[in-house]
């Protein structure tokens, strides 16, 4: 089963290898931790996130812990520390997730459990899409371990006590990875060890073995997270401080519990799920993006989930009920961390919860077998074989598609990607040869950025691909915690400054003392600067005609920035991102070191 559900993953491998992919932002940031690791600056903390009290990026707090960068860099070391290795580290983390949960599925019900559970990971895998699950972009990369988080739970409440140890090795990557699992797993884990002591109260003879569960938890527990506390005994500042002091004082309100628990209901509308089953990959990620709209789907699924609870009970069916133990749990929990939810609520916060929807749904269709093979016992077989023939047909169809689809598995960004592609070979080339104040390899080289587009995505990218041709390179202060600490150049300790410009900061550039141009490149062919010249028309006289005549600078200035504005509606929205993916002209320029920005 874990071979059949490898075929699209591989498949997708290979799609991968066959296009070029230069990071951008949080990738190439996640790259340049995965290249220290080993090293003397090997990271002690996770990747920077919106975790921010002071609006300072000097003070910027990032996800707890980097055992993702961990796990990713023997893969990344063995594939030559190319980008693609990123991607198939990220590959391989995804089919030992899936082997850990087929694992935990033969544990608890053998092979007609492992044959269940191959088919509902196939619907998992679908809707999420390949897309989304070879990325090592850290919202993604724990999907498919809280599925394992959930399953290790099952089988503590069971009575298999060792599993708490792959409950809290899973939720450990889960919660350092990103911070919206941090209360999940801590729950999980919390009625994990519940579990465990109330067995070691009740079974005198089987303390030892409790006591072993136990102890060997907290062992892997402590080993996991001895790099963030390794981080908060240093010298600082310390990041756990900074993650304590942002829930403490957040910079806005939290949604709150009311809205909380209609989010989670909203992720229990399944109706939705299976309209989009019959388009492409990945429905489940694009239904994450609608998460207004009615609550009463929700709660129809919540009520029917309920029932299925009251008939397990009724029949006594230890399994299930420990299942729906952890599934109702899990929706408390999720319903708690999406009310704490601070500002906009990004699609990707919440994107875990289809997972457990998903198990909901599982378990209301296995009640429900139970229950008819009850009531009806001569018509038993029929029911188990109907329940098969049902279950089958809808995995076999999921894993088929998958199939077909992985094929055109795209990595992240491919059009910021295209462009970064073009101008760092050419940049390395002119530091290289020497153009102005540069000194080829020898030299030490500041890399900024004045974007108009992306708020300096290919800058990052620019830094790690100088980085991976050999070159030493930094950025500013200001940028400390999301290229690393290591990676800050002083203005007076650098040979020259490398600047990357964007649209209307291109001439800008141009204009300043000892500017060279070293690249020059625009993405767009004849038709898509008409289109993109058609868009920037259309925005402009929307914004003028709904009074926010103040936003017309953002276009010339911070399109991204204008496209997350939230005055603007999604139509003008949807203008603006297709103009971010058309692109725009992009240049880099060799300057003396201290360049006005």
């Amino acid at each position: 089963m874990w071979a059949v559900l490898a075929v699209p993953f591989v498949i997708a491998a290979a799609a991968l290898h066959g296009r070029q992919w230069n990071p951008v932002l949080d990738m190439a940031m996640t790259e340049l931790r995965v290249r220290d690791v080993g090293g003397g600056h090997t990271p002690l903390i996770g990747l920077p996130g919106r975790i921010n009290v002071e609006e300072s990026l000097l003070n910027q707090g990032s996800h707890p812990g980097p055992l993702s960068f961990y796990l990713l860099a023997p893969t990344y070391r063995v594939l030559g520390s190319s980008a693609w290795g990123l991607l198939i580290g990220t590959v391989l983390l995804a089919l030992v997730a899936i082997g850990l949960a087929l694992w935990l599925a033969q544990r608890r019900g053998g092979a007609p459990l492992v044959l269940a559970l191959g088919g509902l990971v196939a619907v998992v895998v679908r809707g999420y899409g390949m897309d989304v699950l070879t990325q090592p972009w850290n919202p993604y990369l724990p999907l498919l371990f809280w599925l394992v988080v959930l399953l290790a739970t099952w089988s503590v409440l069971m009575g298999d006590r060792m599993m708490l140890v792959v409950a809290v090795a899973a939720g450990s990557l889960c919660a350092q990875t990103h911070m919206p699992y941090l209360a999940l797993s801590l729950g999980m884990g919390a009625l994990g060890v519940a579990a465990v002591v109330v067995h070691w109260v009740r079974h005198p003879t089987g303390r030892d073995a409790a006591a072993r569960a136990l102890g060997m938890s907290a062992v892997v527990g402590v080993v996991l997270w001895s790099p963030p506390v390794a981080d908060a005994l240093g010298s600082g500042p310390w990041n756990l401080a900074t993650l304590v002091d942002y829930f403490r004082n957040p910079p806005e309100e939290p949604v709150g519990a009311v809205e909380g628990f209609r989010l989670a209901l909203r992720h229990l509308d399944v109706f939705r799920l299976i309209g989009g089953a019959f388009g492409a990959d990945g429905y489940v990620t694009r239904a994450g993006f609608r998460l207004d709209g009615s609550i009463v789907p929700g709660l129809v699924v919540l009520a029917v989930w309920v029932l299925a609870v009251v008939l397990a009970w009724q029949q006594r069916h230890r399994l299930l009920l420990g299942l729906h133990a952890v599934i109702g749990w899990a929706f408390v929990l999720g319903a708690v961390s999406m009310g704490r939810i601070f500002g906009k609520v990004w699609y990707y916060l919440t994107l875990w919860a289809w997972t457990t929807t998903t198990l909901m749904v599982a378990s209301i269709v296995w009640t429900a077998v139970v229950v008819i093979r009850q009531r009806v016992p001569h018509h038993a077989r029929t029911v188990r074989l109907v329940g098969a023939g049902v279950g089958a047909l809808v995995a076999v169809s999921s894993w088929t598609v998958l199939v077909v689809e992985a094929a055109g598995t795209r990595a992240p960004e491919q059009h910021l990607s295209d462009t970064l592609d073009a101008i760092a070979g050419r940049t390395a080339q002119a530091l290289g040869d020497g153009m102005g104040e540069a000194t080829s390899e020898g030299g030490r080289y500041l890399v900024t950025w004045n974007d108009a587009a992306n708020f300096g995505s290919q800058g990052f990218g620019l830094l790690n691909e100088l980085e991976r041709r050999g070159f030493d390179v930094g950025v500013l202060e200001t940028w400390r915690v999301p290229a690393t600490r290591h990676r800050v150049i002083a203005v007076e300790d650098a040979t020259a400054e490398v600047r990357l410009a964007t649209g209307a900061y291109i001439e800008q550039v141009r204009l300043l003392p000892g500017a060279i141009e070293a690249v020059v490149y625009d993405p767009r062919d004849a038709d898509d600067l008409a289109e993109y010249q058609q868009l920037e028309a259309l925005v402009r006289a929307e914004l003028e005609a709904v009074g926010l005549a103040e936003l017309l600078p953002l276009l010339d200035t911070n399109l991204f920035g204008l496209q997350l504005n939230s005055a603007v509606s999604p139509e003008v929205q949807d203008q603006v991102d297709r103009m971010l993916h058309l692109g725009t002209t992009t240049a880099v320029f060799v300057l003396p070191p201290g360049s006005p920005l």
